[in-house]
């Protein structure tokens, strides 16, 4: 997108926030005629470049978090049809991969653990097959002999997220959305609704609706009443991307989720030979540090699962904050400040909740209210749940 903003037309929408939620948030609402301008600077940090890109409700499956992957579902079904017309739109490919999933267990427990989830996931009605250890290695054949057994997930697929990030942004801009390089440092009222940005630079940006998609930096974007913005927490990952030799087989087919001594661990492999392992989850506040501790406790259990592992080259280690919410639920569309919207809080599953929160935004931006199926995660929940106060409560109560 452009580094400098067009005179001729004032934007509709201010996307505040360049990560794949408020990109696909520009794209979208580009779609469908609105004016847009996207406001970012780089993050450290920042989520969607660090991500696996797993799309996988069927192998995430957990009791107590069946809304969120009843959405998931619904995004993930979008998948084909969205990347279809993304890579229309940008002339760029997604990195989509439809090769399903394989979820493992190294022992006994962790057979069991898994096999507990079975119900839930008729419940959801995602389709898996169980499968003995060895029907587990003629699938994958450089899985440690003793893996115990696991289950298949055909319709749990994958999607690199770095292109997913570049076919957006070139998505975005043939649609009209212009990008500028800078901080919102706060949104500006007028009255009591919204009135624009004022960027770090100095400048101030109008526009009738601003969203905040900013990932972690959400809730330290200034100008607006007490609780509006809840909280989110950074939730660090720790991962490394690794690489198979030239003209060697692939280690894996598909993506390879697993659970080593209670501890999940997973593989992501590209079409260019790159396999992605991760990931920790670590309650670390801001921090960006790699750790050794952190590192080794990845490929420790990756090693128990695929020993190949080892001997491939560390090509980068990464660092990323997931955005969790007071509920660990998205805060999609209008606020309690007119004009004001939020798309963040996507905690582990930005990646997988693109195309249903693109649409449900979009819908939000050009409607005034969010579609049926993403009205459970409203973002004036979190008013409603402390009684206008948007501070705290029991993410029980909220609705």
């Amino acid at each position: 997108m452009c580094a400098a903003i067009s005179a001729s037309r004032s934007p509709d929408v201010v996307v505040v926030g360049a990560g794949l939620i408020g990109l696909v948030t520009a794209w979208r609402a580009a779609r469908r005629g609105l004016a847009v301008t996207v406001v970012a600077e780089t993050a450290e940090g920042a989520a969607s470049p660090v991500a696996a890109g797993m799309l996988t409700p069927a192998t995430e499956a957990a009791f107590g978090e069946e809304a969120l992957m009843r959405f998931g579902v619904l995004s993930r079904d979008r998948y084909p049809a969205f990347v279809a017309e993304l890579e229309d739109d940008s002339g760029l490919p997604a990195g989509y991969r439809p090769h399903g999933t394989l979820q493992v267990a190294f022992d006994a427990d962790d057979l069991a653990r898994l096999a507990h989830l079975s119900e839930l996931r008729a419940r959801l009605g995602l389709r898996t097959e169980r499968l003995t250890g060895r029907e587990c290695r003629r699938l994958e054949p450089m899985l440690a002999p003793a893996v115990r057994g696991g289950y298949l997930a055909p319709d749990d697929h994958s999607v690199d997220p770095r292109r997913l990030l570049s076919a957006l942004y070139a998505a975005a801009e043939r649609r009209g959305a212009v990008g500028v390089r800078d901080r919102v440092r706060e949104v500006v009222l007028d009255g009591d609704r919204v009135r624009g940005v004022r960027l770090a630079s100095g400048g101030e940006l109008a526009a009738g609706q601003v969203v905040l998609a900013a990932g972690v930096g959400t809730p330290a974007i200034g100008g607006l009443p007490p609780g509006v913005v809840p909280p989110l927490r950074p939730v660090k990952g720790q991962l490394l991307r690794l690489r198979t030799t030239p003209g060697e087989p692939p280690l894996v087919e598909r993506t390879v989720r697993g659970l080593v001594r209670g501890s999940p661990v997973y593989l992501v492999p590209r079409d260019d030979g790159e396999i992605v392992l991760g990931a920790t989850q670590e309650e670390q506040g801001h921090d960006t540090r790699l750790t050794a501790g952190g590192l080794w406790e990845v490929l420790r259990d990756a090693h128990e699962l695929v020993p190949g592992v080892s001997e491939l080259e560390v090509a980068e280690t990464c660092v990323g904050l997931r955005p969790g919410s007071p509920d660990n639920e998205p805060l999609l569309g209008p606020t309690a400040v007119p004009g004001l919207h939020l798309a963040a809080g996507h905690f582990r599953h930005g990646v997988l909740f693109t195309p249903a929160t693109g649409d449900a935004m979009a819908e939000a931006l050009t409607t005034g209210a969010l579609p049926g199926y993403a009205r459970r995660f409203a973002a004036t929940r979190a008013l409603e749940a402390v009684g206008g106060t948007g501070t705290g409560g029991d993410p029980d109560q909220w609705t």
